[in-house]
């Protein structure tokens, strides 16, 4: 079954046009899920909405969106007034102007969503926007009214088709120098860089999304699984919560050791792959380096 579009419109370069469809890049139906159960007679339980004075249950004819213009005074806002609010981004994606991608903080990047053409007639047009994006790397700034809110959106070239993400406003975005102005600067023994960048160079690998998996959410499975067998739940140990690092060049040494020792278990050509550390370290850290990741000899006895 075709996911339904979040959004149908039309997206707007200049004087030209094409009919577009969003549609959300993520899938959630196979989520674990849970329902409220009413423990005495094992049915669903549904939600109402009460009255806030009387406490009697509200009608859903009789429920109607309220704006606060006083206290404890509401002005009605029927929900076709506000259906009637078109503003152009409501049914066009307008490309305003480009940036570098680049030059967007990560920290305004908000939901993506897949835009395709959304009929034949459209695809020209559309495949014309898309290649020129990308001939020129460009990203498209635009805006548009989703979910009731108009938001600034990001478009780029994706695969074949084009990438929408919306953008957070400026005002809602915590500045950087709020959480970490007080952080002080402490200086750092060069050697101890060396060491963590050398770990960081001998665990590189290529990006592999399959690998991902929500252990959370299998944990919770082999619970369900085995009350459905009448089993009890299984016990699982609770991780060993990590501590404060006393001495870090000792950790460092042992993550070193850790991770040679992880290598030697890993075919020839899968090691090759991985980035090497040449040049990374000073002829005294890695000399300390390679010497913490062999094994300690045992002491001969008398």
């Amino acid at each position: 079954m075709a996911p339904r579009p979040a959004w149908k419109g039309y997206l707007k370069l200049s004087l030209v046009s094409c009919a577009v469809e969003l549609t959300g890049t993520t899938d959630h139906s196979e989520k674990v899920s849970f329902r409220i159960i009413n423990r005495k007679t094992g049915n669903t339980v549904k939600r109402h909405y009460v009255d806030g004075v009387t406490g009697k249950p509200v009608e859903d004819d009789d429920e109607v969106k309220g704006y606060e213009i006083g206290d404890d005074e509401y002005l009605l806002i029927e929900e076709e007034e506000i259906d009637a609010v078109q503003i152009e981004s409501s049914h066009t994606l307008s490309i305003e102007h480009f940036v570098d991608r680049a030059d967007i903080p990560q920290i305004y990047f908000d939901t993506p969503y897949y835009v395709t053409p959304s009929d034949e007639v459209s695809e020209e047009a559309f495949a014309v926007i898309r290649e020129a994006m990308a001939r020129q790397k460009k990203a498209g700034i635009a805006r548009i009214v989703l979910y009731r809110r108009e938001r600034p959106v990001m478009i780029e070239p994706f695969d074949k088709g084009l990438l929408l993400t919306t953008l957070r406003y400026d005002k809602t975005v915590r500045k950087p120098d709020e959480i970490f102005g007080d952080l002080g600067k402490p200086k750092i023994d060069s050697e101890l860089i060396d060491l963590a960048t050398h770990i960081i160079d001998k665990k590189q690998a290529a990006f592999d999304p399959s690998g991902f998996e929500d252990r959370y959410e299998s944990a919770l499975l082999e619970l369900i699984q085995a009350k459905q067998k009448g089993k009890k739940p299984p016990v699982v140990q609770a991780a060993e919560r990590p501590a404060n690092v006393v001495n870090l060049f000792d950790a460092l040494k042992k993550s070193l050791a850790g991770d040679d020792e992880a290598g030697e278990d890993e075919p020839a050509a899968s090691r090759g792959k991985k980035a090497t550390a040449s040049g990374s370290l000073t002829p005294k850290s890695a000399a300390r380096a390679k010497s913490a990741a062999k094994p300690a000899k045992s002491k001969k006895t008398a």
